[in-house]
């Protein structure tokens, strides 16, 4: 990364609901020694939001705040030449988040954020990994609870299996939370974005190289039962795969055939078919600009669930990978999947960026392409479990 940097991280969008959570878990957790800053358009809102860290640490009290609004690009040029790297939680990503990836990739610094948006990852790949690759920056996508647990998770499974074979992977979902109104507006978005979404998709399966001697796929599944499990099975059609499928392929680890496949776990099937219904709906009901405005406005930004809830609220991921007649059992869980924990993944993901020891990587990558095993052993060591079951 060329040049001196006035900050090792910046955390852009600090004021927002889960930015607010990423700073105070930064305020608790930072070493002294990094330099890290706030960003935002509200200089007011800053502040106070500065006053809150203070009463965490009073170390914050000196902390900078920066004023960046995605809408201005000097002053996002200027955040990202000040930075080592920049986390973001400013959402929807489609709507907000190029300027912020474009100002990265050019001054060759790398970009952390939270998306869980196809379309926009894709977009990103296709205008800014050439740039981020010939820079030096490292432009990496969905470090919150998308899709973290779930790349890592595959990444810790695989190492588990012999790699000189096709390599299987099955990742089942069970989560109890709620979520907050910058998720609730990125997931309209999505809907909303259907054909753009495929569109995005096509154009970087075009543009973007495979590996010669591999295969490497994720491939839906199907609704079934799974005994072994205890529960129903359902395909979730999330980033998930597509960010695991990458990592795949970067990584000779996950042996010359690989195959990954992802879904949703739930005790009763009426909970699948209702939850099956309710999304064609919404789907339907999204499209229709009326009903759209509407949709939006049921939620506020910076909106979420109380300390009580979120402190009720849990995720566990289970992996059951095969290869040469080998099974393996693991398993990802830990507290608040939407936002305390992604709150935490993404802090960890910045420090890790700016502090640790990592493989030389550029250009737009995955988390565990860009950090692997020293971003396990942060998540592991804040509280997040990673453990092989059977």
């Amino acid at each position: 990364m060329a040049g001196a940097r006035s900050y090792d991280v910046v955390l852009f969008g600090a004021t927002g609901f889960t930015g607010a959570l990423t700073a105070e878990y930064l305020a608790r957790h930072a070493p002294g020694s990094l330099r890290w800053a706030l960003a935002g358009r509200n200089a007011d809102k800053l502040a106070a939001l500065r006053d809150r860290l203070t009463a965490i640490n009073p170390a914050c009290a000196e902390l900078p705040l920066l004023h960046a609004d995605t809408t201005d690009a000097d002053s996002v040029r200027r955040v990202a030449e000040s930075a080592r790297v920049v986390a973001t939680t400013v959402g929807p990503f489609i709507s907000y988040g190029e300027p912020l990836v474009a100002a990265c990739a050019r001054a060759g610094t790398d970009y952390l954020d939270i998306t869980g948006e196809p379309e926009f990852v894709d977009l990103m790949y296709l205008r800014h990994h050439a740039t981020a690759a010939a820079s030096g920056a490292r432009l990496v996508h969905a470090c919150g609870f998308d899709s973290i647990p779930h790349d890592l998770g595959v990444w810790y499974t695989v190492r588990h299996l012999p790699a000189d074979g096709p390599i299987s992977v099955d990742g089942f979902v069970r989560a109890g939370g709620r979520f907050s109104a910058g998720t609730y507006h990125s997931a309209l978005t999505a809907l909303a974005r259907a054909r753009q979404t495929a569109a995005a998709a096509r154009s970087r399966r075009v543009a973007e190289p495979r590996p010669a001697d591999r295969r490497v796929r994720a491939v839906p599944g199907r609704l079934s039962r799974r005994s072994d499990l205890g529960r129903w099975v359902v395909p979730l059609p999330t980033i998930d795969p597509q960010i695991v499928r990458r990592s795949a392929a970067a990584l000779p680890g996950y042996g010359p055939d690989f195959c990954y496949r992802h879904f949703l776990a739930v005790k009763r099937l009426p909970t699948v078919l209702a939850g099956a219904a309710g999304l064609a709906g919404l789907t339907a009901l999204v499209r229709i600009p009326p009903t759209r405005r509407w949709l939006f406005g049921r939620l506020s930004f910076g909106q979420g669930p109380s300390a009580e809830q979120r402190a009720a609220s849990w995720f566990r991921v289970r992996f059951v990978g095969t290869a040469a007649g080998r099974r393996v059992v693991t398993e990802v869980s830990g507290g608040d999947p939407g936002y305390d924990e992604t709150a935490k993944m993404l802090a960890e993901s910045a420090m890790c960026l700016a502090l640790d020891d990592l493989p030389a990587t550029s250009g737009q990558v995955t988390p565990a392409v860009a950090m692997g095993g020293t971003l396990v052993d942060r998540l592991t060591r804040a509280g997040i479990t990673f453990r092989v079951l059977d």
